[in-house]
């Protein structure tokens, strides 16, 4: 391990193999950390705070710090980190709370640019891109894959579909749904096709793409008709890809609503 001399470790931390604590950082009680983590200068660690492998962690983050919810009495609730995240200046990620899941997940691979805010008991997948001053507020999904653009807000008990695309300044309080490129603010956000370039870019099979494209053109593009017959229809005729059929899925268990 590498601990700066500035650096404040306390006692009853847990740090793994090659860890790297640069200046001026300040790691609280009930925090571990896993190996060859770095946090590079300036970071706060607080709470009961599970920090996986091989994180990158730039100046001026605080994590796992108590809740801004004024529910919150100091109860005892985690934050749990994976592993290869990279969380870039001023991000903030807030613990659980009782009301909610008592723990904040996030998961691997993600990028967290600068500003960017993970409130209360959301839950992040893997993969995750959210870009500059995007915000979360408490108890939202984001799905693996997921793009959350600049400055967007993402109301609270929301979700982002898998592999969606959000477009940045946008204001989204209902889902969004994956696969799918989403844009706007409140009442006007609107969806605008699949995010068939981004999926491209992942790899996604060619006819897999198609099939989302097909999908969407009967779900959203036929207007002659009630939306619940067109769901209806591509239920019972397809394409019933995987992707199709998680598309399908999470309109269905949509609580809030979902942008169209």
């Amino acid at each position: 391990m590498k601990i700066h001399p500035s650096a404040i470790v306390h006692p009853d931390s847990v740090l793994g193999e090659d860890v790297e604590i640069g200046p001026h950082c300040i790691i609280g009680a009930g925090v571990t950390i896993g190996a060859r983590t770095r946090l590079i200068s300036h970071v706060i660690l607080e709470g009961f705070s599970e920090i996986g492998e091989d994180n990158l962690v730039f100046p001026f983050c605080s994590i796992g710090t108590a809740p801004q919810d004024l529910k919150y009495k100091g109860e005892p609730t985690r934050l749990a980190l994976g592993s290869r995240n990279t969380i870039r200046e001023f991000v903030t990620i807030n613990r659980g709370t009782q009301g909610g899941h008592q723990v904040t997940c996030i998961g691997s691979d993600n990028l967290l640019m600068a500003y960017a805010h993970v409130a209360h008991d959301c839950v992040v997948g893997s993969r995750v891109i959210m870009a500059n001053a995007a915000t979360l507020a408490g108890h939202v999904d984001v799905m693996d894959g997921a793009t959350v653009g600049a400055s967007t807000g993402v109301h609270q008990f929301c979700r982002v579909g898998k592999e969606a695309f959000v477009g940045g300044y946008s204001v989204i309080t209902r889902d969004a749904l994956p696969y799918i490129k989403t844009v706007g603010d409140r009442n006007s956000a609107k969806t605008y096709g699949i995010n068939s370039i981004g999926l491209e870019r992942k790899q996604m099979p060619k006819e897999s793409i198609a099939a989302l494209q097909q999908a969407y053109r009967r779900l959203f593009q036929d207007h002659k008709r009630p939306f619940e017959e067109r769901l209806a229809e591509v239920r019972l005729h397809g394409p019933h890809t995987e992707e199709v059929l998680i598309l399908l899925d999470f309109m269905t268990t949509a609580e809030r609503g979902f942008i169209r």
